[in-house]
């Protein structure tokens, strides 16, 4: 059975609904997988957001892991992130996932848990697209009149998201259901955009809408190509089935169907 280490701080709705949407994925038998452990950078008692995570985790009946990174700040100060991971990996090393999904885990992972660990982590924007925050992504898209973009599952690195592509799907940000919002702001600079409606303005929104549509579908699919061999990690690279190095497996087809929309040609 393909194992994976699931790994999450825990801190809102989304972090419960994507856990959620892969358990449900394997107990129907559409990954075949099972999640060998959960790990949490949060405690019992530290955040209630966090603790309704982990009341949900024991009813999937799910090994729990968890150690606090805030604790480990205010116990070490300045160097607490190398014995927070080296801890974190003695407290996980007896589980052996053959992949971990960070799933809304809001620490940058360190160099020595990137290399032992294959670790793959969503992203907001299509290969070769604008990096940072899903705000900041959109915002940028906007600025370069972008016609498409899409989201994309890459490899953690310890240099944020500089990780290479390891699944993808895009989608366009023209046409029908675009065009009146790209009108609206024409020859209106983005950055008075942004001071006067913010993330109101409805092609933020818009942009926002068809790609938040894709994420959860993105994730399970990229973990299903994993635990089913189509796509795998070597020696820090992307490869095929074939063992044959890849610039991400290309899942846009299989996102659109799911979600009624069109690959961006």
């Amino acid at each position: 059975m393909y194992k994976i280490g699931w790994f999450s701080t825990g801190r809102d709705k989304a972090a419960r609904d994507l856990l959620t949407t892969v358990h449900r994925g394997i107990k129907k038998g559409e990954i075949v997988a099972e999640i060998v452990f959960v790990f949490s950078n949060r405690e019992p008692g530290e955040d209630k957001e966090s603790d309704a995570f982990f009341r949900m985790v024991r009813r999937y009946r799910i090994p729990l892991v968890y150690q606090s990174s805030n604790g480990f700040k205010q116990r070490f100060g300045k160097g607490w992130r190398s014995r927070f991971e080296k801890e974190a990996m003695r407290r996980v090393e007896g589980f052996h996932p053959d992949l971990c999904v960070l799933a809304g885990y809001m620490l940058i992972v360190g160099a020595e848990m990137c290399h032992r660990y294959p670790m793959i982590n969503l992203h907001p924007a299509a290969p070769g697209g604008p990096k940072g925050t899903w705000q900041e992504v959109i915002w940028r898209l906007m600025e370069e009149g972008a016609r498409g973009t899409g989201v994309m599952m890459h490899l953690v690195t310890p240099e944020l998201d500089e990780g290479p592509p390891v699944a993808y799907c895009t989608f366009p940000i023209r046409g029908k259901s675009f065009y009146r919002y790209w009108k609206a702001i024409e020859g209106i600079p983005v950055d008075e955009v942004k001071s006067r409606q913010g993330e109101r303005n409805l092609l933020f929104m818009q942009i926002r809408k068809h790609g938040l549509a894709r994420e959860f579908p993105l994730i399970v699919a990229t973990i299903k190509a994993f635990s089913e061999g189509r796509v795998r990690i070597e020696g820090g690279q992307v490869v095929d089935s074939a063992g044959k190095p890849i610039d991400g497996y290309d899942l846009t087809d299989e996102i659109n169907k799911k979600v009624g929309g069109i690959a961006v040609k």
